[in-house]
């Protein structure tokens, strides 16, 4: 799931992080920050949640996630293999995790608990049949520690299903800071102060951004935080609805600021070309690699980005800094994502994973591992391990339930989250070709009304 923070608490607190990361702070490692709901803090010995006695039985946990977000995951589920008994093992899927998981179903053997990462996943595992209720502990936890929103984020006809485990605050620009400072460029408030960033960048002999062009999600995520900005939220709500065709001007506004970007190749690390063969991890890793000559200055997503920074040397919140996605013609964008557990046995195992899922125990463990951010409530923030980490998870609770989904998890999964076709494949084709505007929107359209029909 993904979800969009606005107006309100969530621009206050989004401040925050601003000044924080202006300020240079330091990844200090340590136990400052106390939790909006004095939950559990960073320390999972610091139980409060009540879980069964499993001994013997086997559960499998299913999820997309791979490298250190898996690594990281497994941590939570040993630590319910403890404190239960159960046998947990984790199994890799691929993407989109439906069609996986369809197969895993057809063949008799689903696994106990899928992690969705899109609110329409959710609602086909309902539909077919798939999903099972969450049972009554774990809707107690809920109740303990989510906001009303989160929770009905993961309801189908009112009925809770999904446990939302992880959020994402998906509208950040890291940074190389060294590079910054070497061109004597300056942390941008507009999208206008962005270009002009990245062409001082340039001109001190480093390409200025690193674009993940391979992994087409990325590529929505930019449109999207351009679109909010620009076209506003309602409008927003009616594109993630196809209330809205893509062939409307909105859409032609926002693919056109865009392609300022991606239409001069020498703001690219590697040209189009080169970021259309970029992953993700690579995208972070070569903007802090290099000292102050990487490959890119700058690197667009999420609070996640964290996991693969610590990959390298860079410090965070001193060689790597970060600033909110800069205004385009409205207010700041905040995007949002996340991923729901949802059962897919009626077992004891299963619900009793959601439960501790449900939990400030849990999160605590992922959270002092890094690259991690909870929509529990509960959770201490000192189990955060960095003040930029802690002042990003502090923006997302404060915001309460002023949020919107992620567009592209909230369409049909064949056009936005389906590697190599709909919105994914159209955009990395318009990174190729950023002229062909209308094109681009035609496409979309067409993709769209299929997708939607069906």
């Amino acid at each position: 799931m993904r979800t969009t923070l606005r107006t309100g608490k969530a621009a206050v607190a989004f401040a925050a992080i601003a000044a924080l990361t202006l300020a240079g702070c330091g990844d200090d490692g340590g136990d400052g920050g106390s939790g909006p709901g004095g939950g559990a803090s960073g320390d999972p010995a610091a139980s409060g949640v009540e879980l069964p006695k499993l001994n013997g039985e086997k559960v499998q946990v299913a999820a997309v996630w791979s490298g250190p977000e898996q690594e990281n995951f497994v941590k939570v589920l040993d630590e319910f293999e403890k404190r239960t008994g159960a046998e947990v093992t984790f199994v890799p899927a691929q993407d989109p995790i439906v069609d996986f998981l369809g197969t895993k179903i057809a063949g008799g053997s689903p696994p106990d608990v899928a992690m969705l990462p899109q609110p329409g996943a959710i609602k086909q595992a309902v539909e077919r049949k798939w999903a099972k209720p969450v049972g009554a502990a774990a809707k107690a936890e809920l109740a303990k520690n989510y906001s009303p929103g989160w929770r009905k984020t993961g309801q189908v006809d009112g009925e809770q299903y999904g446990v939302y485990y992880k959020a994402a605050n998906k509208s950040l620009i890291w940074y190389n800071n060294a590079a910054f400072e070497n061109a004597g460029a300056q942390v941008p408030k507009t999208w206008k102060d962005f270009l002009a960033t990245a062409e001082t960048i340039s001109a001190s002999g480093v390409t200025p951004v690193s674009v993940a062009g391979a992994d087409g999600w990325t590529l929505t995520d930019w449109f999207e935080n351009v679109y909010l900005s620009q076209a506003g939220p309602d409008r927003y709500d009616q594109l993630a609805r196809h209330e809205l065709k893509w062939t409307d001007a909105s859409v032609k506004k926002a693919l056109t600021t865009l392609a300022e970007l991606f239409g001069d190749p020498s703001l690219i690390a590697g040209g189009a070309d080169g970021a259309l063969q970029t992953e993700f991890p690579a995208s972070v890793t070569q903007t802090f690699t290099g000292g102050d000559q990487p490959k890119g200055a700058m690197v667009f997503e999420g609070d996640f980005v964290t996991v693969n920074i610590a990959q390298t040397d860079a410090k965070i919140g001193t060689d790597a800094k970060v600033f909110p996605f800069p205004a385009v013609d409205g207010k700041p964008p905040v995007v949002t994502g996340g991923d729901a557990a949802v059962a897919l046995k009626d077992s004891k195992g299963a619900q009793a994973l959601l439960t501790f899922l449900a939990s400030p125990d849990a999160a605590a463990i992922q959270a002092r591992a890094g690259g991690f951010l909870s929509p529990n409530k509960s959770l201490d923030l000192a189990a955060y391990p960095n003040d930029v980490l802690r002042d990003i998870a502090k923006a997302l609770i404060d915001a309460g339930d002023d949020f919107r989904f992620d567009m592209s998890d909230q369409m049909p999964q064949s056009f936005g989250g389906t590697p190599g076709k709909g919105f994914w494949k159209t955009l990395q084709d318009f990174l190729k070709n950023p002229k062909d505007v209308a094109g681009t929107q035609r496409a979309l359209e067409s993709a769209a009304a299929k997708a939607y029909k069906s």
